[in-house]
């Protein structure tokens, strides 16, 4: 079968006619999937373990050429911390990729749960073979290029782009893991991005170097920026590398001789506008050499004879749009460390702000202008907070879930809710929510049966309160 071209959708809700375009030629056109995830980072590969899982007939496509978003492609260096200081709280699919990942960091302490280093080559692996076995299809290299709608808004199919070139997919339920809520956006959600100025949170991009000699490991733990021995103070304060504007310094031991490092910042980037990208990631790649440079000069004892062996191929970026969902988790939520009826998992991670030392910011009323010391934010041990269905579930729309950190939260709360660990959470629930959805609802997700998807999460080891 074969449909005519479809509106293409543009960085808002505006759509370019296909008659401007003057193009005529019909798209072939695929009904064999039940769910299409569209985005393989954590929360679109929980969702299609999930949603496998289920028995549905599952697509999941990636930009990409591997699975895993920030952890691989992304070359974040570590999870964010696993346990509320008690007991693991990000269980279920989370869990599961959490154990298989220490696999490929064996001088990682046992027990260890919060920021342990990851192998970005083996978490490829790991997630390949979890959605391998799920029985979902992946499809890498492949982009969303545009949406279609039906009448009343729902989706009705999506244009796929790849060397094939254009393919329509219509499914019963899709699920946006794009992070950047693009699928949710083109098909007309309402979102929020940035702050009242338009500012989103600092990016960064990550990287790796290689041939280091960490032989003294109190020395190597001090490297942080919130350190006060760290040479980050020392290197902006010397002035020579100009790129490096902050103290932000984040690294650690991924292998033998080998660390990775979230370090330094990206002020003013809109990861919805492919011009910003462009220019953002060759200033990402001088900072890493800046700071290989930098840290040769001042820990010698450690990184004289390093270098810079990867850079990252996706930028880290923090924040852009937030889809407005059935619920707004909010800020008051996240200090009353709330618990909700339709709850599909739990967070803990503190209130992670980056932005820009231009002028003081406010975020979601809440003045972060000092927010380079987040104690005041930060839970006590066994605390938590729970994530409701509803920040899945965009308004208006029937048939489209959302999951990852473009859920819909605060923006404040959005810089606890986006790390990976959360999305696997809000991944594992989208895809059996969309499963459910598909056969007893009409497709509608807003009528979703909470009380079975909490029994459902709860039999595959989810940690609801």
């Amino acid at each position: 079968m074969a449909v005519t071209a479809m509106n293409f959708g543009t960085s808002g809700s505006a759509k370019i006619q296909e008659s401007l375009l003057d193009f005529n030629r019909s798209i072939p056109l695929n009904k064999d999937y039940d769910v299409i995830i569209i985005g393989g980072g954590p929360s679109g590969c929980a969702a299609a373990i999930a949603a496998g899982r289920e028995g549905s007939k599952v697509l999941l496509i990636e930009a990409m050429g591997c699975l895993g978003g920030m952890g691989t492609s992304g070359l974040v260096p570590s999870w964010t911390p696993f346990s509320d200081g008690e007991q693991i709280i990000y269980r279920g699919i989370a869990e599961k990729v959490f154990y298989e990942s220490l696999k490929g960091v064996p001088h990682v302490p046992k027990g260890k749960t919060d920021w342990v280093p990851i192998n970005p080559e083996w978490l490829k692996v790991v997630y390949d073979r979890m959605v391998k076995s799920s029985n979902a299809e992946i499809m890498f290299y492949s982009r969303l290029a545009s949406v279609n709608l039906k009448g009343n808004g729902d989706v009705d199919a999506i244009i796929v782009s790849n060397k094939s070139g254009l393919t329509a997919y219509q499914a019963k339920v899709y699920i946006d893991c794009t992070g950047d809520g693009d699928l949710c956006a083109w098909a007309g959600a309402s979102f929020t991005k940035g702050n009242a100025a338009g500012m989103t949170m600092q990016a960064t991009h990550s990287f790796k170097i290689a041939n280091i000699n960490p032989f003294n490991l109190e020395l190597f733990n001090s490297l942080h920026g919130a350190n006060p021995n760290s040479p980050a103070r020392e290197i902006l304060s010397s002035g020579k590398y100009p790129l490096i504007k902050d103290t932000h310094l984040v690294i650690s031991l991924i292998g033998p001789n080998t660390a990775g490092l979230n370090a330094g910042h990206l002020d003013d980037i809109d990861s919805t506008d492919p011009v910003c990208i462009s220019h953002a990631m060759p200033t990402g790649r001088e900072i890493s050499f800046q700071y290989l440079q930098a840290l040769k000069e001042f820990r010698p004892e450690i990184f004289a004879s390093s270098f810079l062996v990867n850079t990252a191929q996706l930028l880290g970026v923090r924040e852009s749009r937030i889809i407005e969902g059935d619920y707004i988790l909010s800020f008051k939520d996240y200090l009353a460390r709330a618990s909700f009826s339709d709850e599909i998992g739990r967070n803990n991670y503190y209130i992670d702000i980056h932005t820009t030392k231009k002028e003081p910011e406010s975020i979601s009323g809440v003045n972060t202008s000092n927010m380079d010391d987040p104690e005041p934010y930060r839970y006590e041990n066994g605390e938590s907070h729970g994530i409701p269905y509803r920040c899945l579930t965009p308004k208006g729309i029937k048939n489209v879930l959302v999951a990852g950190r473009c859920i819909s939260t605060e923006e404040i709360v959005q810089g606890s809710t986006r790390i990976q660990a959360a999305c696997l959470v809000t991944g594992e629930a989208s895809g059996i929510a969309a499963v459910h959805a598909s056969r007893n609802h009409k497709n509608d997700v807003h009528q979703v049966d909470i009380a079975f998807l909490r029994k459902r999460l709860k039999e595959e080891g989810q940690y609801i309160r």
